[in-house]
């Protein structure tokens, strides 16, 4: 059966009202057009819906059978077209984004306050994992997309590139290498180094082999978080490197941070999203957002 919605809003409507008249009014069309409509919806089920006389119209036993069902059709459809229209104006809708924890501690928080300052009505979950597994979050759809440093290519996820981060030394307050104004990393070797699990000091040797920098870091310590590496720092078992936008962590846990150098080396940030899949409007107005705000802010 052809039915169009036209014709069944034309049904509930004269249903509702009693009247073709007030019915032709509610849907702001012609009285002609409202009983061309009722017929050809007559006509296609094969059924008389509403039964007409001189005076007044009434809903056959058909049309009462009808009307209830056809109603909570159309209430249920205009609800999801209500919620399309409002995801789509960013007037609702919800994120989920996957980050390092140590990014999720710092620079994330804000960019969610700024973001939500202008969409209030967006929900955004922050996801904060080990770096290791966010392109899998985002692989199994736990997030929309996530944010973390270069991995190993990955056919099914999308990468694009978002910032690059600065590696920085870090050491308790009154350390030697305070006294100085950039730290080599041959000057961070030569104390007790407190690693990151996973490719942390893998691509950190990588890199310095690239440099033709002959320095092998063999950590004292590897944890999961940045975060305890800082407070181990701060507890005085070594020193550790981190990038740069850690600032505000760093400085609160009363340490003291300097240029690392000889090399200069910087880790690339991307955003990952899963390939084939569409973001939501809300999700990719987030993800545009903190590109932007990345970028303003970026020293």
């Amino acid at each position: 059966m052809n039915i169009t919605l036209r014709q069944l809003r034309a049904f509930v409507a004269v249903a509702r009202t009693g009247s073709f008249t007030l019915a032709a009014e509610s849907l702001y069309i012609s009285q002609s057009a409202l009983s061309g409509l009722i017929k050809e919806l007559e006509q296609t089920l094969g059924v008389r819906v509403v039964d007409r006389s001189t005076r007044r119209i009434h809903l056959s036993d058909m049309g009462r059978e009808l009307f209830p069902l056809v109603e909570k059709i159309l209430s249920d459809l205009d609800r999801v077209l209500t919620d399309v229209s409002e995801r789509k104006s960013l007037k609702s809708g919800f994120v989920r984004v996957a980050a390092p924890q140590l990014m999720a501690a710092t620079v994330l928080p804000e960019i969610i306050a700024a973001y939500n300052n202008e969409h209030p009505d967006i929900s955004v979950k922050l996801v904060d994992s080990v770096v290791e597994s966010i392109v899998s979050r985002v692989f199994s759809g736990e997030v929309d997309f996530g944010i973390g440093p270069e991995r190993d290519p990955n056919s099914d996820i999308t990468a694009e590139s978002l910032f690059d981060g600065r590696f920085i030394a870090v050491f308790p307050r009154g350390h030697p290498l305070s006294q100085m104004r950039e730290v080599s990393w041959a000057d961070l070797a030569a104390y007790p180094f407190i690693s990151l699990q996973g490719q942390f000091t893998e691509r950190l040797m990588l890199d310095l082999r690239e440099a033709a920098v002959d320095i092998s870091f063999a950590p004292t310590n590897e944890v999961a978080f940045m975060s305890t590496a800082l407070a181990m720092v701060h507890a005085g078992l070594g020193v550790t490197a981190c990038i740069i936008y850690a600032s505000s962590l760093i400085e609160l846990y009363q340490l003291e941070m300097r240029p690392l150098v000889m090399p200069v080396i910087h880790r690339r940030f991307f955003t990952f999203t899963q390939n084939n899949r569409s973001l939501t409007p809300a999700a990719e107005s987030f993800k545009s957002f903190v590109r932007g705000y990345l970028c303003d802010h970026s020293e």
